[in-house]
């Protein structure tokens, strides 16, 4: 089975669509779902696949969802992943499809990535231009933290039970026009680890300090020396991030505490500069209180890896957007401190992590008054469907 190349997907053929998909997008925006939680989303999803012919799988690693299509005789096959879940956040955007569950709202987008892969989805069974399997891949908890939703659908046999020789997923970017594409092979989202250390001084009267092990001293000291890490520590052509997010000691004005707590938050876009960074920040932090006759706990917990695309998929990718919407709205991406627990994917798998516009003045992420552009919908819509057809022709 031979595609033509007239008959690939353009951004039009989604136009019929395009007021649907803004209803189920407002719909899931309305109806928010944390990690775990994602009960009602996950059934929407699943019984919108059904309808449209899919194989589907419930409760794939929690609540997630896995849809396959054939059509054709080909074995090759497709993987492309969308994240339902959304954050404890309380709304302020103050849209008419706003939150209606108090402290929880789609604030980072993930009912437009749901919306723009169930668009495709419906696209690709009503024209079938295709030559082999997609799979779709609707996963819980991408804000949970490790394990992840995207680990525990993998712990869950993922790419045993669905084969498939690549996979795609995409973010939706503030500050880029929306409907733009950007892409980047090899690292382009970094690795976020946590750092907790437990100092543990000696206490006492305020009045009398030398006769204590004062562990406030001893967390400013560590405070200041971890910012040489990597300043000192780390090549200059690498990027690296160490930030002490928080620190906490003593509850009275006149009292020394026993203990004081620090949490650390560190990225890094290098598996080597990782290493490096785990090793430095122990060896500092046992050394800064071991100088100050205090003991210490860390507790130093690894979470999302970098994510890394390759280089075949990528400008696979890179040429089907070029395709679709022109050279001029597609872009490099630029390095993305934040981190996505797709990078589990692309551990076992070769794909790509794209981009999507989502306006010049788009709130933050994970701000109250963030909203996913509407606009982008039918273009992320007919990049995963063109995608699939240009992959699997």
């Amino acid at each position: 089975m031979t595609v033509l190349d007239n008959a690939y997907t353009r951004v039009s053929d989604l136009a019929d669509l395009e007021a649907e998909l803004v209803e189920t997008r407002r719909y899931l925006h309305a109806h928010p779902e944390l990690s775990f939680e994602e009960v009602q989303t996950a059934r929407m999803v699943a019984e919108k696949l059904e309808s449209w012919g899919y194989e589907v799988t419930r409760n794939v690693g929690g609540h997630g969802v896995v849809a396959r299509l054939t059509v054709g005789e080909s074995k090759k096959s497709i993987g492309i992943r969308a994240d339902m879940d959304a954050l404890p956040i309380l709304e302020e955007t103050g849209a008419d499809y706003a939150s209606t569950v108090p402290g929880k709202m789609h604030a980072c987008g993930h009912d437009g990535h749901t919306t723009v892969l169930l668009g495709a989805a419906q696209h690709l069974a009503r024209t079938r231009r295709f030559n082999g399997t997609v799979t779709l891949i609707f996963q819980p908890a991408e804000e949970s933290g490790r394990p992840s939703g995207a680990q525990r659908m993998i712990d869950d046999g993922l790419f045993e039970r669905f084969p498939i020789d690549a996979i795609f997923g995409l973010h939706n970017h503030p500050g880029a026009p929306e409907g733009a594409l950007l892409l980047r092979s090899g690292p382009m989202m970094a690795s976020a680890d946590t750092a907790r250390i437990t100092i543990k001084g000696k206490g006492g009267h305020a009045s009398r300090p030398h006769l204590t092990i004062d562990p406030v001293v001893v967390a400013c000291n560590l405070v200041v020396a971890l910012q040489t890490v990597v300043a000192r520590n780390i090549d200059p052509t690498q990027t690296a991030v160490v930030t002490v997010g928080t620190i906490h000691a003593g509850e009275a004005v006149n009292v020394i505490p026993e203990y004081a707590k620090l949490a650390i938050s560190i990225r890094s876009f290098d598996a080597g500069i990782r290493d490096l960074l785990q090793e430095r920040i122990t060896k500092l932090t046992n050394s800064v209180a071991e100088g100050f006759g205090a003991s210490v706990e860390i507790d130093y917990e690894r979470g999302y890896p970098v994510v890394v695309n390759s280089e075949e998929e990528t400008e696979f990718a890179r040429a089907v957007a070029e395709e679709l919407i022109g050279s001029d709205n597609v872009s490099t991406c630029h390095l993305i401190p934040g981190s996505e627990d797709f990078a589990c994917f692309l551990e076992h798998k070769p794909g790509s992590f794209l981009r999507l516009g989502n306006g010049m003045n788009s709130a933050i992420l994970h701000s109250a008054k963030y909203d996913f552009a509407d606009a982008s919908l039918t273009v992320g819509a007919a990049m995963w469907a063109r995608l699939t057809e240009r992959y699997l022709a």
